[in-house]
């Protein structure tokens, strides 16, 4: 038996756990973005001479070694943060990353149902982005760990302007399969691989152009103790920190950012602490918080400017059990009988336009809406500067905060704009139009970061159209594998 030749089911869910925990090694903080070709090599390899369960056990296992390894950090936010027992919070944990993996399982059991070995090196690529787009939003999405998020500091990271992580997920895939068969000795493989990895060099550097000066930013970073932010306690040490924070600001700025829900209080508490820091600041100079705002019974999570400023922004892609409770219904008695807390937060508006702050126009994203690319590539197409802002202190010390800046690099590098992350406790950083970060702050440290970004104008092929024609190329090369199948078996 040849390593690309038939392989035991168990031999092949072995690997197939071993390609995820692969995939979890070539994203941030691993970087190894070389792993994600071979990974899906691993799960590629000898799949038709298994039956459609067989598949779904493979799917299955590779969806288990990915999240079990990429996502450890949901443990840490049950246990740590959540007030949850340790056995109860590994039993949500392995609940969570069971569930997850479904989403590899069910598509490779439709793919292997529905498709034959014509073309395979196509279709399976083409099934592998359709389960990450079904993973996107279907039970209300989850769009974390896609492979092509860890090819932004990869040679194929110029392919992401033209058509966003998924056509990343696409290529990546793609060069998975072909080296399958390159590894078949079916040398014409070498030359669709070549092509996918060398046309990069003759992509544009740069689809967008500055508009106008660069403004001087300030990021603020306040380090304040999860365990004790939402207790009076926390709201006054938060006062204390962020207030002092700003006044060692210099004069010379353009725009001062906090993170997520800095001051841990409604907006009718906090706003009169914001308007005293901001009456300290220079009349030109812009300040932005995440704040908790109140309507009705209403409650959001949203940003609002000050000073220099007008606008807000209010959080439309909510955390699932974190903000608000999914299922509801299905869902509400066995959260009551864990004994956990229940989730109230309300989504904003779909439509939102951006916030104008120091003469420029600013897309948002709030914390967990950075991962979904389509819904910053609709803010960018309005804006000049990309904002994030962000409490991260829930991840602990866990590979998750360098995960989550990885994929706001992304958005940045997909959609030609500066891009400036503010968070509580780390990783705040300002991210270049080319994915870079030109500057970051130390985690878990009560600090500022200073430096400047420049507002860009134009759209990147992505910012226009988003996803859907890679979601479509995706499709269509699925179905020459889906015909021949159905005529042979006719």
């Amino acid at each position: 038996m040849t390593p690309v030749g038939r392989l035991s089911p168990v031999l092949g869910c072995l690997l197939a756990l071993t390609a995820g925990g692969l995939t979890t090694l070539s994203a941030a903080p691993f970087a190894q973005w070389w792993l994600g070709p071979v990974a899906v090599a691993l799960v590629y390899v000898g799949i038709h001479a298994l039956t459609p369960a067989q598949a779904a056990l493979r799917g299955w296992c590779y969806g288990v070694g990915l999240f079990g390894s990429g996502t450890s950090w949901v443990f840490v936010a049950i246990h740590d943060y959540g007030d949850t027992g340790a056995l109860l919070a590994l039993f949500l944990t392995g609940l969570f990353v069971a569930s997850l993996a479904l989403f590899y399982a069910v598509p490779f059991w439709l793919y292997r149902r529905v498709t034959g070995p014509r073309l395979a090196f196509l279709s399976f690529a083409g099934a592998w982005v359709l389960s990450e787009w079904l993973r996107t939003w279907l039970f209300t999405g989850f769009p974390w760990l896609l492979l092509g998020t860890s090819q932004v500091d990869s040679p194929l990271a110029a392919w992401a302007p033209v058509g966003g992580v998924y056509f990343l997920s696409l290529i990546t895939a793609l060069t998975g399969t072909l080296g399958v068969e390159l590894l078949r000795r079916r040398w014409w493989a070498a030359a669709p691989i070549a092509a996918l990895w060398l046309t990069p060099l003759a992509l544009p550097s740069q689809w967008t152009s500055p508009a106008g000066e660069p403004l001087r930013v300030a990021l603020l970073q306040g380090n304040l103790a999860q365990s004790i932010k939402w207790t009076p306690e926390g709201q006054r040490e938060a006062v204390n920190i962020y207030t002092s924070l700003a006044r060692k600001q210099p004069d010379e700025l353009d725009l001062m950012v906090w993170p997520e829900a800095a001051l841990p209080m409604f907006e009718e508490k906090a706003r009169p602490i914001l308007e005293r820091v901001q009456s300290n600041l220079s009349p030109d100079t812009a300040l932005l918080t995440g704040i908790l705002q109140r309507d009705g019974g209403d409650n959001y999570n949203g940003v609002i400017g000050l000073g220099n400023a007008e606008g807000q922004y209010r959080k439309v892609r909510l955390v699932p059990f974190g903000e608000y409770l999914p299922l509801k219904r299905l869902l509400a008695d066995t959260i009551a009988f864990f004994d956990l807390p229940m989730p109230t937060m309300t989504p904003g508006a779909e439509a939102q336009g951006p916030i104008h702050a120091a003469g420029t126009t600013i897309g948002n994203a709030i914390c967990y809406e950075i991962i979904y690319a389509d819904r910053v590539a609709e803010q960018a197409r309005d804006a000049e500067l990309l904002l994030t802002v962000s409490n991260d202190t829930w991840f602990g010390r866990s590979i998750g905060p360098l995960q989550h800046l990885q994929m706001a690099r992304l958005r940045a590098l997909e959609n030609g704009r500066y891009l400036i992350r503010a968070t509580s406790n780390g990783v705040t950083a300002i991210v270049d139009p080319q994915g870079r970060v030109t500057a970051r702050a130390p985690q878990f440290q009560a600090t500022s970061l200073r430096g400047e970004v420049l507002p860009m104008v134009g759209n990147t092929p992505f910012t226009r159209t988003g996803s859907w024609p890679t979601w479509l190329l995706a499709t269509l090369l699925v179905l020459p594998g889906w015909r021949f199948n159905t005529r042979r078996s006719g």
